[in-house]
């Protein structure tokens, strides 16, 4: 196994959920001694910061989905670096696709991240199915995507593999604002799904009673119509003063140790590194019943687990750990104590050295 290679292949280096764990992954098979590459196809990113000294790297600046000029680039590099294996996640299936088309030897692994890929219908739906059949084998992060890779997609080499989450990042460069034991943070890009509105909405209902609570939103800003939504209802609340937006942050782990509660309010997820990183920081945690999340948090008692688009529910939540230091204790043991057995990076990587033999 260690004389083949494998290169992660990712459209950018953003600081996302499926971009840190591609980071995550081509660290730690660097670590087991794999000759372990990454490539991003669209645009670098700050998470570029975060490769380990023995990691090949390269950066295609593809201009176009069908970009002959980089598939050639990236063949090259592929026979160079004696590098047998694609791990292509979410949607640069389709350049690995394309490189196939050139170099049939080369093995496609196909990450999905995308748990809203189960309602994809139509030609969409089409293309990806038929380009599966040039997949040797399918990564779902849960359980909802693996059942429809196998029964739509009817893909046989399907597996879950849960992700998991790592601290590379040391640096102490963030200072949250607000006062110490009363911050909330949600680590989640500024993108509809993640639903910052909703809990904006739930913190406005109970901010009257708490003031000296504050909401911490780390987290890449598109600077679109929805990150003015958000803008807007904080000035509309006048929450200027509680409601904090940093942009995309490196230091997660330094973020984490200065917060108290962690939120995520999404309307879909797979599995989110995020609430995965809650643990490692032992961090009490409310989230949405969405993807995965109820299966890494068991409701009341390693956190609590509300409806999505429920701003009453989630604002109930929220005052639940307001009220009780001991109950935020309590849970944010717990979450950290099922992160580190069933979330460890030792178990994926396992599992993942399986998956690339098969």
């Amino acid at each position: 196994m260690h004389k083949i290679g494998v290169i992660q292949l990712i459209d950018s280096l953003d600081a996302g959920g499926a971009e840190v764990l591609a980071v995550n992954i081509v660290n730690a098979l660097g670590d087991e001694g794999i000759n372990s590459h990454l490539c991003t196809t669209r645009k670098e990113g700050v998470l570029k910061n975060n490769f380990k000294e023995n990691i090949g790297f390269l950066f295609l600046e593809r201009k176009k989905s069908i970009d002959f000029s980089a598939i050639i680039r990236f063949k090259k590099y592929l026979k160079k670096n004696n590098i047998g294996i694609i791990h292509a996640h979410t949607t640069s299936y389709f350049f690995a696709f394309c490189v196939k088309i050139i170099y049939p030897k080369v093995k496609i692994i196909w990450h999905n991240h995308t748990g809203n890929y189960v309602n994809l219908k139509g030609f969409k739906f089409f293309i990806i199915k038929f380009m599966s059949l040039f997949f040797d084998g399918i990564i779902s992060v849960n359980e909802e995507l693996n059942i429809w890779a196998k029964n739509e997609l009817k893909h046989k080499k399907s597996i879950k593999l849960d992700n998991f989450p790592q601290f590379i990042n040391k640096n102490k460069t963030t200072q949250l604002l607000g006062k110490e034991n009363k911050r909330i943070v949600i680590l989640a890009s500024l993108r509809e799904v993640k639903d910052h509105l909703n809990l904006l909405e739930s913190f406005n209902k109970i901010h009257s009673k708490y003031t000296d609570w504050t909401i911490h939103i780390i987290g890449k800003d598109f600077n679109d119509n929805y990150s003015k939504k958000i803008k807007q209802f904080i000035l509309e609340k006048s929450l200027e003063n509680s409601v904090f937006l940093y942009g995309l942050c490196l230091d997660i782990e330094n973020i984490l140790n200065q917060a108290t509660i962690g939120a995520l309010s999404s309307k879909s997820e797979g599995l989110p590194v995020s609430l995965l990183e809650y643990g490692l920081a032992k961090l009490p945690v409310v989230v949405t019943n969405v993807g995965e999340c109820n299966k890494v948090i068991e409701n009341g008692k390693s956190g609590i687990v509300v409806d999505k688009e429920n701003s009453l529910e989630l604002a109930e939540a929220l005052e639940e750990y307001i009220l009780s230091g001991d109950k935020r204790n309590i849970y944010g043991e717990l979450h950290h104590k099922n992160v580190q057995i069933k979330y460890s990076q030792k178990h994926f990587i396992t599992q993942l050295i399986k998956i690339y033999t098969l």
